[in-house]
């Protein structure tokens, strides 16, 4: 396939993706037997920060009548924070009865359980419940809950409708619960949640509300990034690992890490979620506080069916991304492509592109720095394959040892101008 040709069938999803990210919702109140009224919200003084993500890949079957509770971490912390919700690969409007954040008790993973009088309604334009239209997207007003850094929250959703394809993140690596029947969102002890999930439902982000003006870091990828090969439950992804260093920062210079991995995902072409490219708006400008992003995506465009084994394109691709951030003010690290020798995907031909693109990243200056990833985790007897030490036993994705040695190759320094001013 030419060059020529590639970028025509990039202009398609492009086009669609910039239709698609304008934000909308139709809010309706409701009164709730027996749930005490929302707290009154803290007033927007301060600045707010993306503390955890998950990129919508893909959809589930919807779970009419019950309520689910997703876990999920938080990188940095606020005195209050906001919930985004997700109907943006629906097909059918999205109609959400109710809503709450909490805390989930420290140390409990696996758990429903919310700490005792944590549990605070979210609301929607001050409606308890609202109606999300196909391929949209929500964030919900300022909830009054301060937030730890490095925690577990609940967030609670119920579906009192069958509104058809639930919008999720299909890799959650962490278990979720589901109350079967009715309206359990409120619920402090979590003994309704009786069935557990591997997804998340319908929650794309977190955002809190702050002190800090550090923004936040998003990590696009695939599933290495996504954390294929960490210990599930643990918050072992690199992306966690990388918020565990920036929490030894200041205050002031620690920026929330938002993990936008989809496994399998690609940059040129959609499959298993968006492409990387038709993304961009939905998984990293659109976020909070955006000030710098990481780039480790390659990968499953070489190896992947069709293949591509021009790695100009791969390298085009790139520029692309960058002018793109560099538009809105946000400072791109390119990651090299780390190795995959001994997988079954893996062939000389293949290898031969990715050392390509990897020398492009590490000299051709496309991006504002480089994360040399692939340096970092290969085996230096076997450079086509990851260390041994760092291998789940696939050779292509990482174990919680292989995840913190590509967190430890990323120059902190590199993810923001030392002003916040715009990249080159």
């Amino acid at each position: 396939m030419t060059r020529v040709i590639m970028f025509r069938r990039l202009l398609v999803p492009l086009v669609t993706a910039l239709l698609l990210t304008s934000a909308g919702a139709t809010a309706e109140a409701r009164s709730a037997p027996g749930r005490s009224a929302p707290e009154r919200a803290p007033a927007s003084t301060g600045t707010w920060t993306g503390t955890w993500e998950a990129a919508a890949s893909g959809t589930l079957s919807a779970l009419p009548g019950a309520s689910i509770r997703n876990v999920v971490h938080t990188s940095v912390g606020g005195r209050a924070a906001r919930v985004r919700l997700s109907n943006r690969l629906g097909t059918r409007a999205l109609r959400l009865g109710a809503v709450t954040l909490a805390l989930q008790p420290p140390g409990e993973p696996g758990s429903p359980r919310a700490v005792a009088d944590s549990v605070r309604a979210v609301t929607f334009a001050g409606a308890a419940s609202v109606t999300v239209p196909a391929g949209r997207d929500l964030v919900s007003d300022p909830v009054a809950l301060p937030v730890p850094a490095d925690a577990n929250l609940l967030v609670s959703v119920h579906t009192p409708a069958d509104s058809g394809p639930a919008t999720c993140h299909h890799s959650a690596l962490q278990t979720n619960f589901i109350a079967p029947a009715g309206d359990r969102t409120a619920e402090e002890s979590g003994a309704a949640y009786t069935a557990t999930v591997g997804s998340w439902y319908y929650v794309t982000g977190v955002d809190v509300l702050g002190a800090s003006a550090a923004g936040s870091v998003v990590a696009l990828g695939d599933s290495i990034t996504d954390g294929t090969g960490s210990s599930p439950g643990a918050n072992h992804r690199w992306p966690d690992r990388l918020a565990a260093r920036l929490r030894g920062l200041p205050a002031h210079r620690r920026p929330g890490v938002l993990n936008a991995g989809i496994s399998g995902n690609r940059v040129l072409l959609d499959g298993r979620g968006p492409s990387a490219l038709t993304r961009l708006d939905a998984d990293v400008f659109s976020r909070t506080g955006v000030r710098a992003m990481i780039v480790l995506e390659g990968v499953n465009d070489i190896k992947g069916t069709p293949e591509q084994t021009d790695p100009r394109v791969l390298e085009d691709a790139y520029r692309l991304v960058v002018r793109r951030a560099h538009a809105r003010g946000i400072r791109v690290i390119g990651a090299t492509i780390t190795p995959y020798g001994g997988h079954a995907a893996y062939t000389p031909a293949r290898e031969a592109v990715r050392r390509a693109v990897n020398a492009a990243v590490r000299t051709h200056r496309i991006f504002d720095g480089v994360a040399d990833l692939d340096a970092a985790v290969r085996d230096p007897a076997r450079p086509d394959r990851i260390l041994p030490a760092y291998d789940p036993g696939d050779h292509l994705h990482f174990n919680d040892a292989g995840a913190r040695a590509l967190a430890g190759a990323i120059d902190l320094r590199s993810l923001l101008t030392p002003d916040g001013s715009r990249p080159r």
